[in-house]
């Protein structure tokens, strides 16, 4: 059976490389460039993410992962 989990994708613009959504347990939010070591969250908690870094000058986008159980 699969299950759809959410990663958030940051972009910070300019020449800086897409990052994902590592850790939340700190402020700020930690980040890591590899998508396969991103935090995989509901989509509750990836929707909070996406509200507290809407403030920052960062574009944010929450990506669907299909994944199996």
């Amino acid at each position: 059976m699969k299950n759809t989990k959410f990663v958030v994708q940051v972009n910070r613009g300019g020449t800086r490389a897409i990052e994902y959504v590592a850790r939340i347990d700190r402020t700020p939010v930690h980040t890591t460039l590899k998508r396969n070591l991103a935090m995989l969250m509901g989509k509750l908690t990836a929707e909070d993410v996406v509200k507290s870094l809407e403030n920052s000058r960062c574009t944010t986008e929450l990506v669907p992962v299909q994944v199996r159980q």
